[in-house]
């Protein structure tokens, strides 16, 4: 298994923040490649909910994830599924003395393996995964920020 994670600094509160994080409605505006949102099953973000979503035509395809670990106001577990990989996902809140931090991890295997499997993920898919975890939190900082304005 691989681990990649990244983690950013925002203006606004703990409940500021997850409460955005978990509005699947506002995802397309802030998840790294992801086209539309396909279902939500269960009272998502608790515990055996999910959500299953779809990318754009270059991306993942059909993404399912599907919460394992729920605390509120300072984390969610997610396993994550597409045709490419096999995972978990975990997005950790914590208050700063100004704003809060968002911690994003994801720990993954390849589906598909080759002998030469291990060489091209420490050279090219583990970059690219770190790559999109940053830019969705990036996104997600923006989003954040109208979402504390329209409240606010």
């Amino acid at each position: 298994m691989t681990s990649v994670g990244v983690t950013q600094a925002f203006a606004g509160s703990v409940h500021e923040a997850e409460s955005c994080w978990y509005d699947t409605s506002r995802w397309g505006h802030w998840v790294e490649g992801l086209a539309e949102v396909v279902s939500v099953e269960g009272r998502w973000p608790e515990v055996g909910a999910s959500v299953t979503w779809r990318s754009g035509p270059a991306g993942r395809g059909r993404v399912r994830e599907r919460v394992v670990s729920h605390e509120p106001l300072a984390s969610q577990t997610v396993e994550v599924e597409d045709d490419s990989i096999r995972g978990r996902q975990i997005v950790a809140f914590v208050p700063t003395g100004d704003g809060v931090e968002v911690q994003l991890s994801l720990t993954y295997e390849l589906r598909k393996r080759s002998p030469l499997t291990p060489l091209v993920d420490r050279l090219f898919i583990r970059r690219a995964m770190r790559a999109s975890l940053r830019a969705t939190l990036a996104r997600f900082g923006a989003e954040l920020a109208t979402h504390r304005t329209i409240l606010g």
